[in-house]
C-alpha cells in the first residue's frame, strides 16, 4: 500500500526539481547546439541560458520567471494500491501544487478564463491537469510533473491521407516558422508531433511526445524513428536559432507519436516544449521506496500496443 503522505511529499520534491534542475538529456542537447551555433545573437542566447541554468541550480531558484502551468502524469503498475484511492491521490497532487507554488516559489499562473479568479496557488477548475496510464506489472506509481508554458507553441491541422509525408513536412515547417517569427515559442526546444487519433487525442499525443520523451530517444517503429532524425535536421535548416534569431539551433530534438485514426483523415499537431524542458519523475513503491529520475519512460511497448490482447503476458491470456 502506497501512503498518501509519501505521494504528497514526493510530489512537492518533484515540483522543486522540475522548476530548478535541468534534465541532463536536455542540457547535453543544448550544449551540443551551442557548440555548432554560429549566429551571433543565437550563440549569445544559448550561452546565457546555460549560465542561467547553473545559477538557478546553485541558488535553488526557479530557472525562469514564468514557471509555466504545472501538470501531472501518473502511471500505475497493475498491482499498485494507494491509500485512500484515486480521490486521495488527486487531492495530494493538488496540495503539492499549491504548497510548491508558495514554497519554491512558482508563479501563480492559473486563473478562471472568464472571471480571472486567481487563488494564487496554480489550483482551480481542471488545474493542475492529471493524466493517467497503466502498466501490466508492478506495485509502484510513477509521478511525473511537467511545467509547460500555457500560451503558445502549439498548432493543429487536419491533413488527409493523400498529403502524405510531404504534407506533414509542410505543416511542420509552417509551424516552426510561425513559432519563431511571431514569438510563439521559446527556442531551442524539443518538438513533439502527434499524428492520428481524434483531434483531442492528436493534441494529447503531440504534447506527450514533446514533454515525456528524452533527447536522443527514438520511436520504436524504425520508419518513424528515421523521420524523427530527418525532422530534427529539417527544423534546424530554416535559418532560425535561439528565440527566433538567425541561426541553426531551433530544434533540440523531434519526437513523433501516432494513434490510429479515421480512414478519411490524418490529424497532426505540433508542440514546442519550453526551452528549459522542465520535468521530473519519481517512482514510489509499495514498500515505501522512492526513486527519482528525469526520464518519464512513458511510451513503453504497452503504451504503443496495437493488438486486442497484451501478447507479452500469454499466461494471463490463457487464463482469461
Amino acid at each position: 500500500m502506497i501512503s498518501i503522505d509519501a505521494i504528497q511529499k514526493t510530489a512537492e520534491i518533484l515540483m522543486e526539481k522540475a522548476a530548478i534542475e535541468i534534465p541532463e538529456d536536455y542540457l547535453d542537447g543544448l550544449k551540443a547546439a551551442a557548440d555548432v551555433e554560429d549566429g551571433d545573437l543565437s550563440s549569445f542566447v544559448l550561452q546565457a541560458m546555460l549560465e542561467n541554468y547553473e545559477a538557478a541550480k546553485q541558488d535553488r531558484r526557479a530557472m525562469c520567471g514564468d514557471t509555466g502551468c504545472p501538470r501531472w502524469y501518473v502511471k500505475m503498475g497493475n498491482e499498485a494500491r494507494i491509500e485512500g484511492g484515486p480521490i486521495a491521490l488527486e487531492t495530494a497532487l493538488r496540495r503539492a501544487t499549491a504548497n510548491a507554488t508558495r514554497n519554491v516559489p512558482l508563479r501563480p499562473n492559473r486563473v478562471h478564463p472568464l472571471w480571472r479568479t486567481d487563488h494564487d496557488n496554480n489550483v482551480g477548475i481542471g488545474a493542475p491537469e492529471i493524466e493517467y496510464a497503466f502498466e501490466p506489472e508492478g506495485d509502484w506509481v510513477d509521478l511525473i510533473t511537467v511545467h509547460k508554458g500555457g500560451l503558445f507553441g502549439t498548432d493543429y491541422r487536419m491533413l488527409f491521407p493523400s498529403d502524405g509525408i510531404a504534407g506533414i513536412k509542410r505543416f511542420y515547417l509552417d509551424s516552426l516558422v510561425a513559432f519563431g517569427k511571431r514569438g510563439l515559442a521559446c527556442q531551442p526546444a524539443i518538438i513533439g508531433i502527434g499524428l492520428g487519433g481524434s483531434k483531442d487525442a492528436c493534441m494529447v499525443l503531440g504534447k506527450r511526445a514533446a514533454c515525456l520523451r528524452t533527447v536522443g530517444s527514438r520511436n520504436s517503429d524504425p520508419r518513424i524513428a528515421e523521420t524523427e532524425r530527418e525532422f530534427k535536421e529539417l527544423g534546424n535548416s530554416i535559418g532560425m536559432g535561439a528565440m527566433g534569431f538567425v541561426g541553426k539551433s531551433m530544434v533540440i530534438d523531434c519526437h513523433i507519436e501516432v494513434g490510429y485514426c479515421h480512414t478519411g483523415g490524418m490529424q497532426m499537431s505540433v508542440h514546442a516544449f519550453c526551452l528549459s524542458s522542465r520535468r521530473a519523475v519519481a517512482r514510489i513503491y509499495g514498500d515505501g521506496r522512492v526513486e527519482y529520475r528525469t526520464d518519464p519512460n512513458w511510451f513503453t511497448d504497452y503504451q504503443r500496443r496495437e493488438t486486442v490482447e497484451w501478447n507479452v503476458l500469454p499466461s494471463l491470456s490463457k487464463s482469461a
